[in-house]
């Protein structure tokens, strides 16, 4: 298969940045688009398809909705935790978790031109390993106590500042992140912020998505302005 026209070399390292939306456990594919098509609008720059309680038809159909809508963008969407999936879909990458496929053969099956990232939860020796191994982008968290997932290890900022200098690769981060808490982990070392529930809840998930994205720029702008 060839790769889309968003994961090429130059998305899959220079991209990964900014908001990351994870979409939500949303049963309806037509409203599931609407809220990612707003994303969209808002300056989302990656998207991650998750649907845990889906079945294999509504995966593959909602997917393949989602993959169309981020075509059009020029944004790339990653399949969560389905390698197979992806692969039949020629989606721009795949999110692995540790009961997952190992990264190495996802990276072999996946080609050099996919996006691949990997969960590390609160390990940064783990993150090493992984992107050796091949993945594009790291992930930690839970930043913050999670409604998602509330039993999940806590990845503390100190440990995205430790990621930041030991790692050359992108650094996510995931798990009960808001507009009010993101600029800590960005001012740590977090490249992107991966976000679920306090995105695709919001009453405006447009404008909340531009929220987070204007994180980023105020960012940058501190830095520079600080030179």
């Amino acid at each position: 298969m060839s790769p889309g026209p968003a994961s090429a070399d130059r998305t899959r390292h220079a991209g990964l940045r900014g908001l990351y939306a994870v979409t939500p456990d949303e049963p309806d594919t037509g409203r599931l688009a609407h809220m990612v098509r707003m994303a969209l609008a808002g300056g989302a720059s990656m998207v991650q398809y998750r649907n845990k309680p889906a079945g294999p038809a509504l995966r593959r159909e909602q997917a393949a909705a989602l993959l169309a809508l981020c075509r059009k963008k020029r944004i790339p969407l990653l399949v969560n935790d389905d390698l197979e999936l992806a692969e039949a879909l020629d989606a721009d990458g795949v999110h692995l978790g540790r009961d997952d496929a190992p990264v190495a053969v996802a990276r072999t099956r996946l080609g050099r031109s996919k996006v691949l990232g990997a969960s590390c939860y609160d390990q940064v020796d783990l993150a090493a390993v992984v992107h050796g191994a091949g993945a594009d982008y790291v992930a930690f968290g839970s930043a913050f106590p999670s409604a998602t997932k509330p039993s999940a290890a806590r990845a503390s900022l100190s440990l995205f500042r430790e990621a930041r200098a030991r790692l050359g690769c992108p650094i996510v981060a995931i798990g009960g992140i808001t507009t009010a808490n993101a600029p800590a982990l960005i001012a740590a070392g977090a490249d992107a912020i991966a976000v679920i529930s306090a995105l695709f809840d919001a009453p405006e998930v447009e404008k909340r998505a531009r929220e987070f994205a204007g994180l980023f720029n105020a960012h940058d702008f501190e830095k520079r302005s600080a030179v």
